[in-house]
């Protein structure tokens, strides 16, 4: 239990304080301003939150701000006489300042509440420490939410009037008719890219297909456009292959040497270590971060993202794949913890705003059916994949299963697309060099 002394020594700064509340009695600026940034919660002292708050009501009855509104107001309530009475509120009106130095005071009470916060964080951390609950994941789970909580403000945004979504709709409609839409993040693949408009932000884009399809290439393509190609933060987390194989797939793929020399040192020859050397220059700068952590739980990638997201602005997420992560509990049903993988993928999504791309594999039911070509239903372990995904894309390549059927292509099946058409989007394979490629332009793409 905290003692008096121990609260009065929380960070706080009581002048800032009443030189705030003193702008928002005198000026209609401040009074918006101070609204914006600040929470009654901002302000130490329980008289100044109480005055605050009178403020804040007073402005949303359309009443104006003054002192003798203020206690009048306060009068009615019988709160007056434990504020300090009227010139309490004369003494915040002589501390106001100028106009021009309103927001330097804001600031400082909302780095004082961000220090009280920080504080009470901590204790509920350390509380969590000391817990008998045997769930550790879910203790750091809550830990991390906890800590992350820390200077956000999204109080003043959480809900807005129809009228305004609805004008940010038809907008985004004129905006899409003259072409001035911002796209998302490039796939890399010009039809692909001219129907999804890129990977959009908030989207969970699945990738699926049967071992040794390619899901990781294509996942690994999405990455190298994004970050080697257009300079945009990616991280892919790789469950399945090691830092050391992902690299040797981009050099590949970036140098055209084939991937199977990377087996063979004696396939390098001079010429090839330049080429390789010269690539490894071009990825000093480039955003691209690599993840291949045994082991790897949904609030670790959370936890990373958001750190990616605060510090170096993350664009897109690559997981590879969805069948391989784990709670680290022993569970009875293994659709049911795929399924809260996938919602948590699409809350992870929404919340930072960002593209993630899931690779997940299909069950045997392709390969049941004479064609092979892969269905939605066949995605494996969880129907709430299907529910959950923004975007669906399905590989199928023909000659997988008969070498002489299309060799070298591969169908890119857009078997969900919330905001757009479906379709099938033909892509050169080659597997020696770990990639996809778009067909020639002339070439007579199967759409259906």
């Amino acid at each position: 239990m905290e003692n008096d002394k121990e609260l009065l020594n929380r960070p706080h700064d009581e002048f800032a304080e009443r030189a705030v509340l003193g702008s928002m009695i005198t000026s209609p600026t401040a009074l918006d301003d101070a609204m914006r940034h600040l929470d009654v919660e901002d302000f130490y002292k329980p008289e100044h939150q109480i005055i605050y708050e009178e403020i804040v009501k007073l402005a949303a009855d359309n009443q104006p701000v003054s002192s003798t509104i203020l206690a009048t107001r306060l009068q009615q309530q019988n709160k007056l006489g434990n504020l300090g009475g009227v010139d309490y509120l004369l003494k915040l009106v002589e501390a106001a300042p100028t106009s021009s130095n309103v927001s330097y005071f804001t600031d400082i009470v909302k780095q004082r509440a961000t220090q009280r916060h920080i504080i009470n964080v901590g204790m509920k951390i350390t509380q969590m420490g000391y817990s008998s609950d045997v769930d550790i994941d879910s203790i750091i789970t809550a830990a991390l939410d906890e800590a992350f909580t820390i200077g956000e403000d999204d109080t003043h945004n959480d809900y807005r009037l129809a009228y305004d979504v609805a004008a940010d709709m038809l907008k985004h409609i004129d905006d899409v008719q003259h072409g001035n839409v911002e796209k998302g993040v490039p796939t890399g693949f010009r039809e692909i890219d001219d129907v999804t408009n890129g990977l959009q932000p908030g989207q969970m884009i699945v990738v699926a297909a049967r071992p040794a399809m390619g899901k990781s290439t294509l996942g690994m393509d999405f990455a190298r456009s994004a970050a080697l190609h257009n300079n945009m933060t990616t991280i892919i987390f790789s469950l399945e292959m090691s830092g050391d194989e992902l690299m040797q797939r981009v050099f590949s793929a970036e140098t055209n040497i084939p991937l199977t020399a990377f087996r063979n040192p004696d396939a390098i020859t001079p010429e090839r270590w330049d080429t390789l050397n010269a690539q490894w220059e071009k990825l000093k700068n480039a955003p691209l971060y690599i993840d291949d952590s045994p082991n790897m739980k949904m609030a670790d990638i959370r936890f990373k993202c958001k750190q990616l997201k605060k510090a170096h602005d993350l664009k897109l997420v690559v997981i590879d794949y969805l069948q391989l992560m784990s709670s680290g509990k022993s569970v009875e049903n293994r659709q049911q913890e795929v399924s809260t993988f996938s919602r948590s993928i699409k809350m992870l999504a929404k919340e930072l705003q960002v593209p993630v791309v899931v690779l997940s594999q299909l069950n045997r039911g392709v390969e049941m059916r004479a064609d092979k070509v892969p269905q939605i239903s066949d995605l494996r372990e969880s129907g709430s994949i299907e529910q959950d995904a923004d975007v669906i894309m399905l590989i199928h390549r023909p000659d997988a299963y008969d070498k002489e059927d299309r060799p070298g292509e591969a169908d890119i099946i857009l078997g969900k697309h919330r905001n757009g058409p479906t379709g099938t989007y033909t892509l050169a394979f080659l597997g020696q060099t770990s990639q996809f490629k778009d067909m020639p332009k002339d070439y007579a793409a199967n759409m259906i």
